[in-house]
């Protein structure tokens, strides 16, 4: 059977294939009637919609067909082999790259939906010919009577000159993890001008050198090749940050895993109410920096990062002139901290003890220092009153709902403003203090959410106490927890601290 001549670009001629070896261009121009060729459109491809989206998909068959769906507006020539065959995959990729036409894949064993999928694919593409590798292809292919010659590719490639590519419409990069089957998904990737970037993460923050990589290449859009990148929404912010090129203290741009965090505890200015209130900003930076290394000689297996827990808004006993027991911080007051904080690589936690109002009025009082990147946020609800009660007289608690509520706005801001993820530290020493705590939604990729053990005591009440509160904790949640230099007896030492299992990843010191 002979294939037909096909232009795809100004004077390229693709020469026709026989079952007994390859015509020539003057016998194909011959059997056209005419030396003159025909004047066949290119390839038109897509031009990006979104920054960055998920090429979804888990099979071969699926992630070839997304990866045309996102590239091709249409395509003259389609190839189409099956999913078993790597041979003729192999094959058909070496076409796809001359030509700039993209690889189908027919599944063998995947569902019907995938093969109508792939179906659909073909006919969007309006092709005037199909390539087809294998008989069984080909005759599915005739099958779906498309408005285009269909020919088989049996023992050789078409003998075919090296072809223009189509014109680029933007600069696209397809990020590639490891272990999926995607070598026809990559084929059609590279036809249509991407740069395929196989990455060892399916989180770009999780990789420094590939946000660098994205930054110095500026691509007009990212695309994630399969599922295990998450939805778009996700994928949109991990490659926002990354290609933000900013890290957290302690490097990177993910508050966990390989760090853990040490810090004073306290409110600037009050030797009473903690640690941190002990000394100004910068030696402030150096105990908490000398704290972590007390930890670091301890255990090798992560990064200590130094940490301020500044209590921003005070729970109070009188009720002020807002009437909610609580006392805000100004900017003012907090920014030397911050910015000591900033200059020496150390993380900062605002703290709230809301009174009668709620966590999420509070920490928007504090946007413009949570919009930092090395600055995470803490609710306390023992210091949450409902009506009617007050500090030191009962423990306060705080619904689920408004910790999520919360939480929602803060992961907000983390994804507009392209931000590292952010620290959300949840205190908790009675089971009552975070009310229906298995609906609090901890696995957002913006946060890091770590419920702190802050109960004192003795060693045995205070492991009692870690106990209770490691229970039946929601997806994504991990857990901190806090010495007391006065009230524990004996506080304990870095090493036992670190003895605790599960370890904690987050300890702070008041």
């Amino acid at each position: 059977m002979r294939l037909p001549a096909l232009l795809l670009g100004p004077a390229l001629l693709l020469t026709a294939c026989t079952s007994g070896g390859a015509a020539s261009v003057s016998d194909t121009a011959s059997d056209a009637g005419s030396s003159a060729r025909p004047d066949t459109p290119a390839a038109v491809l897509r031009v990006a919609e979104q920054p960055a989206s998920v090429l979804a998909g888990s099979s071969p068959a699926e992630l070839a067909t997304a990866t045309s769906t996102a590239l091709y507006e249409s395509a003259p020539l389609v190839l189409v082999a099956a999913e078993n065959d790597a041979a003729a995959q192999e094959q058909a990729a070496g076409l796809a790259a001359s030509t700039g036409a993209p690889l189908l894949l027919l599944p063998v064993s995947g569902t019907v939906t995938v093969a109508v999928a792939v179906a659909d694919e073909l006919a969007r593409l309006e092709p005037s010919t199909v390539l087809a590798y294998g008989q069984p292809v080909a005759d599915w292919a005739e099958g779906l009577e498309l408005d285009a010659d269909v020919e088989q590719v049996d023992a050789s490639a078409p003998d075919l000159p090296e072809l223009d590519r189509p014109e680029p419409a933007g600069s696209t990069v397809v990020l590639v993890p490891p272990g999926v089957d995607s070598a026809a998904a990559q084929a059609t990737a590279r036809a249509a001008g991407a740069q395929v970037l196989p990455v060892a993460v399916t989180d770009p923050r999780a990789d420094g050198a590939l946000g660098t990589q994205l930054a110095e290449l500026a691509p007009d859009r990212v695309l994630g090749l399969g599922s295990a990148f998450g939805d778009d929404e996700r994928f949109a912010y991990t490659v926002a940050a990354a290609r933000t090129g900013v890290e957290l203290p302690g490097g990177g741009q993910l508050i966990l895993p390989g760090k853990r965090y040490i810090a004073l505890y306290g409110h600037p200015g009050s030797k009473a109410l903690g640690v941190l209130g002990e000394q100004g900003p910068q030696a402030s930076v150096s105990r908490a920096a000398e704290l972590a290394g007390q930890y670091a000689a301890v255990r090798s297996d992560a990064t200590f990062v130094p940490t301020f827990e500044i209590i921003t808004t005070v729970a109070d006993s009188a009720a002020g002139a807002d009437g909610d027991y609580s006392s805000e911080s100004t900017l003012e007051h907090l920014k030397p901290y911050i910015d000591a904080a900033a200059a020496n690589g150390v993380y900062v936690v605002l703290d709230l003890q809301p009174g009668y109002t709620d966590f999420l009025t509070q920490a928007k009082l504090y946007e413009e220092l949570l919009a930092l990147p090395n600055v995470g946020l803490a609710l306390d609800p023992e210091w949450r009153l409902a009506p009617g009660q007050r500090h030191m007289r009962q423990i306060g608690r705080v619904s689920a709902a408004e910790v999520n509520a919360t939480a929602d706005w803060l992961a907000a801001l983390v994804r507009e403003r392209a931000l590292p993820q952010k620290l959300l530290l949840l205190h908790q020493f009675k089971t009552f203090m975070l009310e229906d705590r298995a609906s609090i939604v901890a696995d957002r990729p913006e946060l890091a959410v770590i419920t702190q053990m802050d109960g004192h005591g003795a060693p045995s009440t205070k492991l009692e106490t870690w106990r209770a509160i490691l229970q039946d904790p929601p997806a994504g949640m991990t857990f901190g927890w806090k010495n007391f230099y006065d009230e524990d007896s004996p506080t304990l030492s870095p090493a036992a601290t670190m003895a605790v299992e599960p370890t904690p990843v987050f300890v702070s010191y008041q």
